[in-house]
């Protein structure tokens, strides 16, 4: 049997979000009871809520929407990168130990817990990083902080190297129970029709 690693934090009305994104709700649009067969609940968030795939239109206007993104980027092998404690930025120092013969897929863990309220204090990739994952052939990126750019930044230096090179990424995985190595990564986007984003339910398995 192969063992299962659920890689996507709980989304709650609690979820840290970026501020000003809309947070995770709730509500019953019907209960079951007499003369309701079912329970029915409608949900509000933002796409970038847990764990979630940005779509190129999310930092370049006419680029690909959610909907339209190829899925192949977000299944197959997968190596798992620790760079615990690295700062501000992952630079590519900090992945070089296990650089060897990258699969296409590279997920970086950089906090021992993940993020459970704001703080701007998260890691990001530098962007000459995001260049150098992208020239050893890899196609997707993640790690276990909101975003690929620091909080404050403006100009999103990393997220226009992922568009550079056509990159894709998923951003607040919840890495703090996986030991470095191989996997299989499945984290499949949701079809929303011209969404800058997705939420998904990301795993990894034992390849």
């Amino acid at each position: 049997m192969q063992r299962v690693w659920d890689i996507s934090p709980l989304i709650s009305p609690t979820a840290p979000v970026f501020p000003g994104d809309l947070p995770y709700s709730l509500e019953w649009t019907a209960r079951l009871g007499p003369g309701c067969p079912v329970n029915l609940s409608a949900v509000h968030l933002s796409p970038h809520v847990g764990a979630h795939a940005d779509a190129p239109l999310h930092y370049a206007n006419g680029a690909p929407s959610i909907d339209a993104v190829d899925l192949a980027p977000y299944l197959g092998p997968c190596r798992v990168i620790h760079a615990l404690d690295c700062g501000p930025l992952i630079t590519i120092a900090h992945l070089q130990h296990a650089a060897e013969q990258l699969p296409p897929r590279v997920l970086v863990r950089t906090r021992q817990h993940a993020l459970t309220t704001w703080s701007d204090a998260f890691a990001a990739f530098a962007p000459a990083t995001v260049d150098w994952l992208a020239a050893q052939g890899v196609r997707l990126i993640g790690l276990d902080t909101p975003s690929v750019d620091p909080a404050p930044s403006k100009t999103l230096d990393s997220h226009a190297a992922l568009l550079r090179h056509d990159l894709r990424v998923l951003e607040n995985l919840e890495l703090d129970a996986i030991a470095e190595g191989d996997y299989e990564l499945i984290a499949l986007p949701l079809k929303l029709q011209g969404a800058c984003a997705s939420p998904v339910r990301a795993v990894l398995r034992t390849l």
